[in-house]
């Protein structure tokens, strides 16, 4: 009863300490820090376990250590990032005494450079998934300040267009300049498809199964 009555009384007081709103700025970098790593963890562990078990070859032991080094980096990334960045923001806004966008561009930034400037895989990923979103957040942001005109027609066909003529050229002629993932997903679909020997790795399995 006494162990029920503390755990009570503990908990109380660490949500009463939640609810204080001197601290809030502090315990929202906290907070964010803890999302950071759950987002992480759910969006690369499921991405991971399909690529790693498509295209990487090896024993059951190193495929699973591939997903866990790969699901950890990345939720540790973002993890720090989301630290990073929301504790720079509201240390500039504390010496300042008013939010400016400029705020968010520098503590972005800093973040930026200190956890994602290391040139390793899950970096890579994250990175040019981030510069396909701004391209189009910067070109809608055009449209919308007036800095180009709004397009008669819908542009998309056309940027489909350019897009998957590009790849492709890059990816039959110059592959070396693609990214590793892209790389594989590629050759799976557009080299494998070329080579087979019978039913079985024509319809059933890629490649043909190699006794051992």
């Amino acid at each position: 009863m006494a162990g029920s009555e503390m755990f009570n009384t503990a908990l109380f007081t660490i949500n009463n300490f939640l609810q204080q709103e001197q601290h809030r700025a502090a315990l929202a970098v906290i907070k964010g820090f803890r999302n950071g790593a759950v987002y992480g963890a759910k969006i690369r562990a499921p991405h991971a376990l399909v690529m790693t078990f498509l295209f990487r070859s090896g024993s059951l032991k190193d495929k699973l250590k591939a997903i866990l080094k790969a699901t950890y980096t990345h939720s540790r990334n973002l993890a720090y990032f989301v630290f990073t960045y929301k504790g720079l923001k509201a240390l500039q806004e504390k010496v300042q005494g008013k939010t400016r966008q400029s705020h968010v561009f520098l503590a972005a930034c800093v973040g930026g450079w200190l956890v994602f400037g290391d040139n390793n895989n899950i970096n890579s990923q994250i990175n040019m998934y981030l510069l396909s979103r701004i391209l189009f957040a910067l070109s809608r942001l055009a449209v919308e300040k007036g800095v180009i005109p709004q397009p008669k027609h819908d542009p998309f066909p056309l940027f489909a267009t350019l897009v998957w003529g590009i790849v492709l050229w890059l990816f039959e002629y110059y592959p070396h300049t693609l990214q590793p993932s892209l790389q594989s997903s590629m050759n799976y679909l557009y080299h494998d498809s070329n080579t087979w020997h019978d039913i079985s790795d024509f319809l059933v399995f890629n490649k043909p199964r190699t006794s051992s």
